[in-house]
């Protein structure tokens, strides 16, 4: 038997469509991580870039459990001494509502390069509307 490395020239490309309106966090990140970084081909290569497309609509209807809305907080730093700005997760979801969704997934995928690449395989989107009716996305749930 010859094993059989994937390279992303080789890979078949989906698109994928998911409501996240009412879904938790978590999960939905979690099962978005896992198509776009192709876990769930059977050509799965860790070091390429074979996983799929994924369109996030209604990220603005997500939710958390728990207190989380008040105590998860997100962090930034300026750079300079005493650059250190802190938010929890209702003031950042009240003026970017996809940028929590974008950071849980980008937390879930692989770090350096090859991750990034990953992170711009998934649109994520407010509302209901997007430019992507053009590739057929087929809906998956989370």
């Amino acid at each position: 038997m010859k094993t059989v490395f994937a390279n992303p020239s080789s890979a078949e490309r989906k698109w994928y469509v998911l409501n996240a309106e009412g879904k938790v966090l978590g999960r939905v990140a979690a099962k978005v991580a896992s198509i776009v970084r192709g876990k769930n081909k059977v050509i799965f290569t860790p070091n390429q870039d074979v996983g799929d497309f994924v369109v996030i609509i209604n990220a603005d209807k997500i939710i958390v459990t728990g207190r989380k809305a008040q105590q998860k907080m997100y962090y930034r730093h300026s750079g300079y001494i005493g650059g250190l700005k802190a938010h929890n997760f209702e003031k950042v979801f009240e003026r970017h509502p996809t940028m929590p969704l974008e950071n849980a997934i980008k937390g879930m995928l692989p770090k350096g390069p090859l991750g990034r690449k990953m992170a711009k395989n998934v649109k994520i989107y407010a509302g209901t509307a997007h430019p992507h009716e053009s590739q057929k996305p087929v809906p998956v749930e989370a």
